[in-house]
């Protein structure tokens, strides 16, 4: 890789790296309460650059650095009252959820920063070369704001499959012998060895928004595979199948957490804040590694069978 390329990764990469070194606590697994999916939007830029041998201009990379400075700029301002001024701004929009309006500023600013810093060193072909981190921040900005806007179950799409997923679930537990579960529309009613809990579920905690956040990456990380389309609609259905999966069974861990572990509210809220992104994000990186490897391997199968067949 030459030098060029390490300088735009870096240049990329320098807001995240100084959210992390600068304010490390707000590097929190919640989906609407951190910074945790800036490392995962770092890990898809540097995979889908390192190894490029595009070279990008000094002149390029120059243009870069004062937006890398403001976006900086940005992230260090939220701690001297832009903050305040941000969840001030809630009441005018009648937002509810005041975490979810707050980070999803950091989001739409790092994407911004993302697709122009992108722009600026491969002009429109970013798109095809490395869309998935800012399609990642980007969409994790719209499930933040529907979660602002249309919150708990007021977005009656989205809710919609939840009964499903809880069904599922009170289901498993009866069958795995776990306990008592009964489901009623999003509520689910837990009796386990520490007492009872009853959960209510709504579509964020149920994983919809992986699903949706899932479609976008994947989608935009089929466009730059130089696949058939059947294989691609193939990856897209297994992946999302797999997704949904990841949420069953993110929901029947929490389950199990009530059931087995505790039914105090505040630890097992705790346990809530993690449970999703920490199985989630994972499954996404590793299910696109699997799709590379799966072609690098078919590619070079066929590369070496083709002076035979000649």
């Amino acid at each position: 890789m030459n030098k060029s390329m390490i300088a735009a990764i870096l240049a990329l990469s320098s807001p995240i790296l100084f959210a992390a070194a600068a304010f490390p606590e707000t590097i929190s697994w919640s989906w609407n309460e951190g910074r945790g999916g800036y490392l995962f939007a770092l890990i898809f830029v540097v995979a889908e650059l390192v190894g490029l041998q595009i070279v990008v201009s000094k002149r390029r990379l120059l243009a870069v650095v004062p937006m890398a400075a403001a976006a900086i700029a940005y992230l260090a301002s939220l701690e001297y009252g832009l903050r305040d001024y941000i969840v001030e701004s809630a009441s005018y929009f009648d937002v509810q959820l005041i975490y979810s309006w707050t980070w999803l500023w950091d989001f739409v600013m790092m994407a911004a920063f993302m697709v122009a810093g992108l722009t600026i060193f491969f002009g429109k072909r970013w798109i095809r070369i490395a869309p998935a981190a800012p399609i990642f921040l980007a969409g994790t900005a719209i499930i933040l704001s529907l979660d602002a806007f249309f919150p708990y179950d007021t977005l009656g799409p989205l809710q919609y499959v939840v009964p499903y997923f809880i069904e599922a679930n009170v289901w498993l537990v009866g069958a795995l012998d776990l306990g008592t579960a009964i489901a009623h529309d999003n509520v689910m009613l837990l009796r386990g060895d520490h007492g009872s809990m009853a959960l209510q579920v709504f579509w964020p905690s149920a994983g919809v928004h992986s699903i949706i956040i899932f479609s976008l990456v994947i989608g935009a990380f089929m466009l730059k595979m130089n696949i058939a389309r059947r294989r691609k609609a193939v990856y897209f259905v297994i992946g999302i199948v797999g997704t949904v999966l990841v949420n069953l069974i993110r929901i029947f861990s929490l389950s199990w957490y009530a059931l087995k572990v505790t039914t105090d509210p505040v630890a097992w809220e705790e346990y809530h804040k993690i449970a999703g992104e920490i199985m989630f994000l994972p499954w996404l990186f590793g299910f696109i590694l699997v799709i590379v490897a799966v072609e690098s391997r078919r590619l070079k199968k066929l590369e070496a069978a083709s002076p035979k067949s000649n």
